[in-house]
């Protein structure tokens, strides 16, 4: 929530700012920003606007998501790491609050960049919306899950 306060003519009109994340913590999460006169009104409008803009996330067994990621937004930089099972998630800031939503309850989580809330929860975001499972990746390339599994401990294995 930021308040803010700009001059028109001789009077001083008076905002506030909401940055709302939703998520249903099974996998579906997004991050909204609306404006408006008074408080409730901007958290509503916020609400609205992220309903039609939720991202599906990708979780494993152990509620952590598949593969390490980047995202950017902005000046941005969020690095997501998987972790293992009783981990916990282990971010700060607006970044946690996205994992959390979204249902991730092992994760790695670091924000680079900008200190800015709203920036890192969008870098968080797009992440998230860029990871994909394994049988996605395999369906992609035309081969079976077994056949790409394979290839990647195969690949392993000569290194």
């Amino acid at each position: 929530m930021t308040f803010l306060s700009r001059k028109v003519g001789d009077l001083n009109v008076h905002t506030c700012r909401a940055v709302v994340v939703v998520g249903d913590e099974q996998g579906q999460v997004g991050v909204g920003c609306a404006s408006a006169k008074e408080v409730v009104q901007a958290v509503a409008k916020a609400v609205v606007g992220v309903k039609n803009e939720l991202v599906r996330v990708p979780l494993t067994n152990s509620a952590t998501f598949p593969h390490r990621i980047d995202g950017y937004f902005g000046a941005a930089k969020v690095m997501l790491r998987p972790a293992s099972e009783g981990t916990g998630v282990i971010a700060g800031g607006a970044v946690r609050v996205v994992l959390e939503l979204a249902g991730v309850k092992n994760a790695f989580g670091k924000q680079l960049g900008s200190p800015n809330p709203l920036n890192n929860a969008r870098a968080a975001l797009v992440g998230l919306s860029e990871m994909r499972t394994f049988k996605e990746v395999a369906a992609q390339r035309d081969m079976t899950i077994e056949e790409f599994m394979g290839r990647i401990k195969g690949k392993q294995n000569q290194q």
